[in-house]
């Protein structure tokens, strides 16, 4: 853990232009973290970074590609080496919500290709350098994983093949520790997409999230699943 012992821990982000990616970033930059971080939209990205305090690398790009992935990993590594990878980079899927009974089947490879293959594509990439530090993954998740909630089959159906991804890699990573992070209904575009012309002002904003998040990685837990609403309260 050479880097946190020289307080210069650094951190990849991915999908840190907006909604929880950027609320999780711009915390960490407050806290000393030095950053990577990611989104596909160029311009939304570059306004999110002038939001950020500290030494924040920002690369526009694709997480599915393995070129954008590389650079990812090699900016952590020109910062000192990642400690801490945060899989945030999600797609929603169409939206409306289809019912699984006539979900287009090329949306669904796509759920499949942005929220399972692309961050454990990723995780691959950094695992050298996590090992090395004793760091940590979060993969972000959602209580869709685990209620079948009716509409949430291709987007639940994803998180839940991530989460058994994380399970099977802590067992096999002994070294770092994976936390599916379950952050709750928040309000955020993609959330908002799941209930297009709804008014969804009543869920709290992503940065609500933020000081449990900050006690997740005080405490750092075993390797399992955390729903931050539970550490708000200990927070």
């Amino acid at each position: 853990m050479a880097n946190i012992e020289r307080g210069q821990r650094v951190a990849i982000v991915t999908g840190a232009s907006r909604g929880l990616g950027r609320a999780l970033a711009t915390g960490l930059a407050q806290d000393g973290w030095r950053l990577v971080i990611d989104g596909r939209e160029r311009d939304t990205l570059a306004v999110a970074r002038q939001g950020m305090s500290g030494h924040v690398v920002a690369l526009a790009g694709d997480i599915t590609e393995a070129s954008h992935r590389d650079a990812l990993v090699a900016a952590a590594a020109d910062l000192g080496g990642v400690d801490l990878l945060i899989n945030n980079a999600g797609t929603l899927g169409p939206s409306p919500l289809p019912p699984l009974g006539v979900y287009p089947l090329g949306g669904l490879r796509e759920v499949f290709e942005i929220n399972v293959l692309a961050p454990l594509a990723l995780t691959q990439v950094a695992l050298p350098a996590l090992r090395a530090a004793g760091g940590s993954v979060v993969l972000v998740t959602s209580d869709a994983a685990v209620e079948p909630y009716p509409g949430w089959g291709g987007y639940g159906s994803a998180k839940a093949a991530l989460e058994q991804a994380g399970r099977v890699l802590a067992v096999e990573e002994p070294a770092v520790r994976f936390w599916s992070v379950d952050p709750g209904d928040l309000r955020t575009r993609m959330h908002q997409e799941a209930f297009p012309g709804q008014d969804i002002s009543d869920r709290p904003l992503p940065e609500s999230v933020v000081p449990a998040f900050r006690h997740l990685l005080r405490q750092r837990p075993s390797s399992g699943r955390v729903r931050l609403s539970e550490l708000a309260v200990v927070a």
